[in-house]
Parts: structure tokens; sequence; C-alpha cells
């Protein structure tokens, strides 16, 4: 599948973004966000998702990210802002939408209700009827690991068919469910790999890129080999994917986003600690991380 016949609202890699707060009072800092899209930018990162797992969503008020998305919006530009403003209450999603979408942003992440285990039929409801909502388009997030439910193939193959649902999130780390969902939607639905390990497994198999982790460090790297990969220089991808495949794992010493905050913090991109119930890494694991930085030339 050539990447140029996708219609695709987004580029093919997108920063899943820390949320940065004040190291002082653990407030969210947004000036340091500006200054940190604007980094990710730089590095090739063609959107950021605001709000997701990464962002530590379940730990932002309601105010917080409206003002972390309006002022996203309105003091960046050539990048395209993604709001996550989904949960597990259909109501609530779609008014949290309707109010993301007045503050700029270019589309808005939905994750699959998380604890409250709908059927799949509810599953298709529930994004069906955001999508009603709203003009914006939409990434729907599958990461069962997270929300204790996944998205059926099936239920995913409808839901591409709704005309602003245009692109999946994959967290599944199942190579099968992917191809699967890559045979039954259209060229013009996007999958994205959810995990940094998996992207060019799932670019392989028809995938359109990756919703990223590693890109807070490495995002050149990654958008040249997803270049590199679609345009057939196949061997040089894997032999550069392959070298960053430690990276990928370190980010996931840790409960996600605690490793990717401390290696940015160990880089001089100040975007504080984590909010309770995360606390910063286990000393070990401090020493861990700190060596494949230096490892990989990321250490000033």
């Amino acid at each position: 599948m050539e990447v140029e016949s996708l219609k695709n609202y987004f580029g093919p890699l997108l920063t899943a973004m820390v949320t940065p707060f004040d190291e002082e009072d653990g407030k969210i800092d947004l000036n340091r966000a500006i200054q940190l899209i604007k980094k990710l930018k730089k590095e090739s990162s063609d959107g950021v998702v605001l709000s997701g797992t990464t962002g530590e969503s379940p730990t932002l008020t309601k105010d917080e990210k409206l003002s972390l998305f309006e002022k996203a919006a309105r003091e960046t530009d050539g990048i395209d802002i993604i709001a996550g403003t989904g949960s597990n209450s259909t109501n609530e999603s779609i008014e949290f939408t309707k109010e993301a979408e007045k503050t700029g942003v270019n589309g808005i992440m939905l994750v699959v209700p998380y604890y409250n285990k709908p059927s799949q039929q509810g599953l298709y409801e529930h994004f069906k009827r955001i999508a009603n909502n709203t003009s914006l388009p939409i990434i729907v997030y599958n990461v069962p690991g997270r929300t204790g439910i996944g998205l059926s193939i099936e239920t995913t193959a409808h839901l591409s068919k709704i005309d602003n649902i245009v692109a999946l999130k994959d967290s599944t780390k199942d190579i099968e469910y992917a191809l699967s969902v890559c045979n039954n939607v259209s060229e013009e639905f996007a999958v994205y790999s959810g995990d940094d390990a998996m992207t060019l497994p799932l670019i392989s198999i028809g995938g359109y890129g990756v919703i990223s982790v590693a890109s807070h460090l490495v995002g050149d790297k990654l958008k040249e080999i997803i270049k590199g990969f679609n345009h057939g220089n196949r061997e040089e991808a894997i032999t550069n994917f392959r070298r960053l495949y430690p990276l990928f794992k370190a980010m996931f010493l840790e409960t996600n986003p605690v490793p990717v905050k401390e290696a940015l913090n160990m880089i001089n991109v100040k975007v504080g600690k984590p909010r309770l119930p995360l606390i910063e890494m286990h000393d070990d694991n401090k020493n861990k991380l700190f060596q494949i930085l230096s490892e990989y030339k990321l250490i000033n």
C-alpha cells in the first residue's frame, strides 16, 4: 500500500506528548508545553497528541486540558494538535469534545472506554455518537492493557466507515490483529502503531505510522526510518530501527510516562515530575536509563 495513495488527515509521525509540570508546585507549565511542541516539530513530528496516556490525562483537570489545547492551537503552527477527549462516559466525552473543538485543535483522539467494559455494540455506539457531534477527524485509541477491554476487528472495520473516524492507534502489540484490521479497512483509514517497537512490523503489513513516545528523543531518526522503508530503502530502515530498539524498551522500564519524563529532564528538557499516583523512577532504573541515553549520545 503506497503511502502517497492514503488520504490521511495527519502525518505518519505523531508524538504522544508528555505534559510538563512546574518543578516547584506541580502545576501544568503551559509555556514549557509550547516549547516542547516546537522542539518536536523541529525534530520531524507531524503532530502531537495532548492529554493522552503519556500526557497523564487521568490526573489533568478539565480546565487544565482545555487551557493546554487552546494555547497549543493558538501559539503553534505547522504541526497538528490532537486533543485527547475520550473517557468512559459517552455524554461527558461528547461535551468535552465540543469544548475542545472550540479551542482550534486539528483533531481528537478517543480512548476505548475503560473500567465499565461495554459490549462491542456499546463501543460502536459510543464512538459513533461522539463522531456525530463533532466535525473534527477522530483517532480511535485501542489499548486493552490500560482499559480492560479492546476493539474487535469487526468493530474497528465498522467504525472505519464513519466519515470522520479516520485512524486507529493500535496498542495491542498483536501483529495478527493489526494485519486483520489493515485487511478490513479502506486505504483512506490510517492504522498507527501505539508502540514504538511495533512501528516497522506494522508498517510492513499496511500500517501508516506511529504515535510515538521515543520521538521525544529521536524523532528525526524515526521519521527517516518510516520514509526510508516506504521508499525502498528497507534494509537500511530495518538496520536503523533495530539500533533504536533498546531505547524503545527503555521508555518502558517503568510505567509510561515515568521514563520518558526522566529522560527529557536528563537531556535538559525540563518537564517536571509525574503526578501522583505516579512517582519518579527508582534509582536503579534511572542509572540504566542514563546509561542508555549516553550510549545514544543524547546526554550533552
